[in-house]
């Protein structure tokens, strides 16, 4: 998905330094980082101020915890249903006994 090791101060400072007039090319050969990086960038911080539509970045960041917690239910859910299956294949009903509902 891309590198994420730039801080959030020094995307401010290259979008500040957009905002003032420099060509994305420009600050891309200048900073040594993609075009398309800052133009990602440009574009999550006019969503973030309500220009563009889109997932804000707050947004964004509760979509992947929900992502994340719901990923860690389902493991949770599959290890409870197969600690169930081998319950009842380890102790099966006594005989005349109905499995219970």
């Amino acid at each position: 998905m891309g590198r994420r090791g730039y801080s959030p101060e020094f995307r401010r400072k290259v979008l500040d330094l957009l905002e003032a007039g420099r060509a994305a090319t420009e600050l891309a050969h200048d900073l040594d980082i993609s075009t398309q990086t800052i133009y990602i960038w440009r574009r999550q911080d006019r969503i973030d101020r309500g220009l563009e539509p889109g997932l804000t970045s707050g947004e964004k960041a509760e979509l992947v915890a929900a992502k994340r917690r719901i990923a860690e239910l389902e493991t949770e859910l599959q290890a409870t249903r197969r600690a169930i299956e081998l319950i009842c294949e380890a102790a099966p009903p006594k005989d005349g006994s109905q499995p219970s509902r």
